[in-house]
């Protein structure tokens, strides 16, 4: 099964949630605002995994980050998505909710 470390405070893991349940895609969906236990597993996996390199350089949190049953870590979820054969679903209205993601404030 697939874990998604996110927040239902940010945009695209709401989206990503919604398509995960519309494809009926097994996951375990770790809040990281629910506890410092969350938030402490995200960090973990994002300060040793090289894939945030690039997100971390330009600000952003790295949300939503998936783990797949390899161990192999996701934060290209529209990517995780095509590769294990689910159909991509984005409302607009999600995305478009004035959240921002990235630590400079400047949004998605």
């Amino acid at each position: 099964m697939t874990t998604v470390y996110g927040s239902l405070k940010c945009p695209y893991c709401v989206v990503l949630k919604e398509n995960l349940d519309r494809n009926n895609a097994p996951y375990e969906f770790i809040d990281i605002l629910d506890s410092l236990r969350n938030l402490g597993a995200f960090l973990m996996i994002r300060d040793r995994e090289p894939v945030f390199d690039h997100l971390k350089a330009v600000n952003d949190i790295g949300l939503p980050a998936l783990v797949d049953d390899n161990g192999k870590v996701w934060t290209n979820w529209e990517s995780w998505l095509t590769e294990n054969g689910y159909e991509i679903f984005i409302p607009e209205a999600s995305l478009t909710s004035g959240q921002a993601c990235s630590l400079d404030r400047k949004g998605c």
